[in-house]
């Protein structure tokens, strides 16, 4: 089955969200030998080739959907290829055979240039958009790390409430119900978002017969 979003270019203000490829993979396996990302986003290191295993179980498997978050204005124009552009990941989860209609929001911005300037922000309002539209999505859950405040607030920012506390994990879990009105700020905040085609976005003008 292709994925739904393999193909899909979300072109935002400050972000570009495009389908996770291989090609992004030594750049990403670059990152998660940060300790500092792997205690944010409770990983292990992976050897590069398992990392490309999970890029390509990222693509296959129904029940995970993720983009790569790049840099918009470094990136539009061509004027640097993804990897060079590249400054963290959104994901979600669609986990709980019981409700599918739950999604579970992971977001990081690995550069941490990045940080603090609304990159996060409008990459997860992007996905949430996708999610609520494409995916059939009503209540979004966050599982973040209790000392990770930046992110913490970041939800809350979003509309997410705190619903649990697990000490044993030291995460706090945030949940959005997505109700009309919810719905409707969230179109809101992301109706300038523009989707796109990654292989047409890919290939060098002239190439595309019409």
């Amino acid at each position: 089955a292709m994925k739904i979003n393999q193909n899909t270019v979300l072109q935002g203000q400050r972000v570009t969200l495009v389908p996770y490829t291989s090609a992004h993979v030594p750049r990403y396996h670059e990152w998660m030998q940060s300790e500092e990302l792997q205690r944010l986003t409770a990983s292990e290191p992976l050897s590069l080739e398992q990392e490309y295993e999970m890029q390509r179980s990222w693509r296959d498997d129904a029940d995970k959907c993720t983009f790569i978050v790049l840099d918009m204005e470094r990136w539009s124009g061509q004027a640097c290829a993804d990897e060079d552009c590249m400054v963290g990941d959104v994901n979600l989860f669609l986990t709980n055979a019981e409700d599918p209609t739950l999604g579970e929001i992971e977001i990081m911005i690995a550069e941490p240039s990045y940080r603090g300037r609304g990159f996060g922000k409008e990459a997860t309002l992007m996905m949430m958009s996708y999610g609520v539209k494409n995916l059939g999505i009503t209540k979004f859950e966050a599982k973040i790390g209790q000392e990770n405040e930046a992110s913490i607030c970041m939800f809350k920012k979003l509309h997410f409430k705190e619903v649990a506390v697990n000490s044993v994990f030291q995460e706090v879990t945030l949940r959005l119900d997505v109700s009309d009105q919810e719905r409707q700020w969230l179109l809101e905040q992301t109706n300038h978002v523009e989707e796109k085609s990654y292989v047409e976005l890919k290939l060098p003008a002239g190439v595309l017969e019409t």
